[in-house]
């Protein structure tokens, strides 16, 4: 007998969205399709604009795709809003926006307790101080302000926030981007930490490619709302194929001096989403582009494990074939 392998817990297909602007129509996310398994972590990267938050927007049912589909155990968010939102749970950039600073923490934790779960009396005080303690705040941290902790702190409880729902899948947007490089490593070890116990997915979101080797599985690389590369991350960083995502690596600091001097920064600017550039959305700013480059915009090519949209992917030596 076959045995079938279990569904994505989230699939995402071909989804689009579009804003409309004074200087015209924006496309923050244009075809999008991917999938995240059951206590896997999927990091997406790219510039500021690329539409990483839009993305997770409409993951959270904030907003609304134009077309596409998304899922949960194949059943369309679209469809069941409500029960997709209870599968998700988020940790915002800032935590100094992300918490109301006229709430104490024990309330803003207890927030999703009472309205999701209708929960009352002990049985608030004892959730919320057990998930204070998963994140190793103490119950002295119950009745503080926002303002009276640290910005870590403040990211613990947001984190604490989040899994109140007992999330299966962890929206992270740029959970680190806020705090200092010491509290960033704090952070992150605590992610990790959860999620070996409690076995969630994370959706990584991130433009600092150094610690997406040690957060996520996989990895989509994005740019003008697109893919342009995905994969595995040791794959995808070991051999890029797309040469945005090897300016993306080149970029990250190292201390190998074999490394220093081979960064080569990319020239110009990204160009406007509202009037992207005819052919390849990357070919301004690519130093190998071709005539076809500049008519022709890629497919995304789909390998076993692997896929990039690029005309003249890179070889293992990092130069087009």
């Amino acid at each position: 007998m076959i045995i079938a392998d279990p569904p994505a817990l989230v699939s995402v297909t071909d989804v689009r969205k579009s804003f409309r602007t004074k200087q015209g129509v924006l496309s923050a996310v244009d075809g999008v399709s991917f999938s995240i398994e059951a206590g896997e972590t999927l990091a997406v990267v790219g510039e500021s604009g690329c539409g990483k938050t839009t993305l997770a927007m409409l993951l959270l049912g904030l907003a609304v795709a134009d077309s596409g589909t998304i899922a949960v155990d194949r059943q369309r968010v679209g469809i069941a809003r409500d029960a997709a939102r209870r599968s998700f749970g988020v940790v915002f950039q800032n935590p100094h926006s992300s918490l109301n600073p006229r709430m104490r923490v024990g309330a803003i934790v207890a927030e999703p307790l009472t309205t999701a779960f209708k929960l009352r009396g002990a049985a608030v005080s004892d959730r919320v101080a057990d998930l204070l303690q998963q994140v190793g705040l103490g119950p002295e941290h119950v009745n503080r302000y926002p303002h009276e902790l640290s910005g870590g702190q403040m990211q613990r409880v947001a984190i604490a926030r989040a899994l109140a729902l007992e999330p299966r899948l962890l929206i992270l947007d740029e959970p680190t981007a806020a705090l200092d490089v010491s509290v960033r490593a704090q952070i992150l070890k605590l992610l990790k930490a959860l999620q070996r116990r409690f076995g969630a997915s994370y959706l990584y979101i991130t433009h600092d490619l150094g610690t997406v080797g040690y957060m996520a599985d996989r990895v989509l690389v994005m740019y003008l709302g697109r893919i342009v590369e995905s994969g595995p991350v040791a794959d995808v960083f070991a051999d890029p194929k797309h040469p945005y995502t090897k300016a993306l690596l080149d970029a990250v600091p190292t201390t190998d001096p074999r490394r220093r001097g081979r960064f080569q920064p990319l020239q110009g600017e990204v160009p406007s989403p509202v009037n992207r550039p005819p052919g390849c959305g990357f070919s301004p700013r690519c130093r190998w582009r071709s005539d076809h480059c500049l008519r022709s915009d890629p497919d995304l090519t789909i390998m076993p494990d692997r896929a990039y949209a690029c005309h003249h992917p890179l070889s293992s030596g990092g130069c087009p074939r």
